[in-house]
């Protein structure tokens, strides 16, 4: 234990330099950026469906918002009211693209604490 006149008395142990401090910061954001991976990943290989019209017409897309399939039930063709069944279909692609980017914010949020770290391109 050593004694200074500004400090007084010391366990020994020295404070961390600027450069320590920085090195530190640099090992967390790369863990974060590791984990922020991790979860992407796994959000991406996620497949997320949505159905409208009482379940006429179902879309899935994947977390990468890749549009998988669509799938479109007979009673749901009306050749007199074609702009219904476009509708249809925009609207269940829309909700599943939907909720892969809602799967994907709280995946993030839950690893960033809900920081905005979108200026820093994470």
């Amino acid at each position: 234990m050593g004694y200074s006149a500004r400090r007084g008395f010391s366990s020994g142990g020295m404070k961390a330099t600027g450069a320590q401090r920085q090195a530190e910061m640099q090992q967390k954001i790369a863990q974060m950026q590791e984990a922020m991976a991790a979860a992407q990943g796994e959000v991406e290989a996620r497949t997320f469906a949505a159905s409208v019209g009482g379940g006429v017409v179902e879309a899935q897309v994947n977390g990468k918002k890749e549009l998988l399939s669509v799938s479109i039930k007979p009673e749901a063709v009306d050749p007199e009211d074609v702009e219904m069944l476009q509708d249809l279909v925009v609207s269940a692609v829309n909700e599943a693209l939907r909720q892969a980017d809602e799967a994907m914010e709280a995946s993030m949020g839950s690893i960033t604490g809900g920081l905005n770290l979108g200026g820093f391109g994470l």
